[in-house]
């Protein structure tokens, strides 16, 4: 970082907290843009949790698609749309509450994976 860019430095991890949120993608650039080298207990905390929340819904969305894929003919297709759109609704209330969490600045715990979250990464 150029001396005169403070853009970072007076952050405490909100930034990236909160731009880890939006896919994988932004966790990536939260990560290395904004992390990596400004480390808070704020940013760290929250890139856990959004880690822990995308890797969860990619295995779980696509190993539904997966599973209940094969299954298709003999379940019916309105069937299985509505298992995956329930699935998408129960993610999206999970990433609401965290995301709350992180544009209030505060180490809000995603249910069912924030604890966790915690323990499995301590590197970041």
């Amino acid at each position: 970082m150029e001396p005169g860019n403070n853009f970072g430095t007076q952050d405490n991890g909100k930034t990236a907290g909160i731009i880890s949120y939006f896919t994988i993608i932004g966790w990536l650039i939260a990560y290395f843009a904004f992390h990596q080298n400004n480390k808070t207990s704020l940013g760290s905390y929250q890139l856990r949790q959004t880690l822990l929340f995308h890797i969860a819904f990619m295995v779980v969305r696509w190993g539904l698609s997966i599973i209940l894929g094969a299954m298709w003919l003999s379940t019916g297709f309105i069937s299985l749309y509505s298992l995956l759109r329930l699935v998408d609704l129960a993610f999206f209330i999970l990433w609401i509450i965290g995301f709350i969490g992180a544009v209030q600045g505060e180490k809000k715990e995603i249910p069912l994976l924030g604890d966790r979250a915690q323990t499995m990464f301590p590197s970041i």
